[in-house]
């Protein structure tokens, strides 16, 4: 049932995704990350252009930057440094361009992880990431996880549900330092901050990509803000589609 959602989800939005004239260019970060082309694939439904970005002088090109992320939080940490990316991706952040991080793209805004000691994150966001302590519950966190929205009206959560469904796979969670950038929670034997928001800046420890139609409906949200989005007017993907 849920593979059936989704394709339909993929073929409405691919429906709106054929009424664009132009498209918003979207940068997906590639620095070794396993699941680039399940969120390129998810951008591309909702109405985006996606291009991998892989050096500095390619951020010219694009209008908003997309960082995923799967894996250990020091190898990703070295492997953007090695492509010369960390600090443009701090200076894009700091003049409040686009970004949405994803998973371990949420967690590198952080100062740094509990599972790399000694390895900082990119700090523009103020806290630690934690590892989910030992106890009843698995880690890795993983599976289908219901949201509690802080900030309904947050642009990302735009016509959600009041208690979203999402996907995770992770054993570690940001811990912010200021609670009020904190957008929504889950959880996990105990509460846990599930996503973000500051300016222009938005991201999530679960996958979006893997959460089909709320994950496509965020993506899709996350795109409509943008300034250059040729989307933010046309109907939402759980709007009826004119069938001419």
């Amino acid at each position: 049932m849920r593979v059936e959602r989704e394709k339909s989800s993929f073929h409405r939005l691919s429906i709106i995704n054929s009424q664009l004239s132009t498209q918003t260019t979207l940068g997906v970060v590639n620095y070794g990350s396993g699941n680039l082309r399940s969120v390129c694939k998810a951008l591309d439904a909702v109405g985006a252009h996606t291009r991998l970005i892989d050096a500095p002088d390619q951020l010219a090109e694009i209008d908003a930057v997309v960082v995923p992320g799967v894996g250990a939080f020091g190898d990703c940490a070295r492997n953007l440094r090695a492509t010369g990316l960390w600090e443009p991706l701090r200076e894009w952040i700091a003049a409040d361009r686009p970004y949405l991080g994803i998973c371990l793209g949420y967690q590198l805004l952080f100062e740094g992880s509990e599972e790399t000691p000694g390895v900082p994150g990119l700090g523009v966001l103020p806290g630690f990431v934690r590892r989910f302590p030992d106890g009843p519950l698995k880690v890795p966190h993983m599976g289908w996880n219901t949201l509690t929205l802080r900030t309904p009206a947050d642009a990302l959560f735009r016509g959600l549900p009041a208690d979203p469904s999402v996907y995770f796979v992770h054993s570690y969670h940001p811990v912010p330092a200021d609670e009020s950038l904190i957008t929504a929670t889950c959880d996990y034997g105990a509460g846990f901050a599930a996503s973000v928001a500051r300016g222009a800046l938005s991201a999530v420890q679960f996958h979006p990509e893997k959460s089909q139609a709320n994950g496509l409906a965020i993506l899709r949200n996350f795109v409509a803000a943008l300034p250059s989005s040729p989307i933010s007017n046309l109907p939402s993907s759980n709007a009826p589609l004119s069938s001419h």
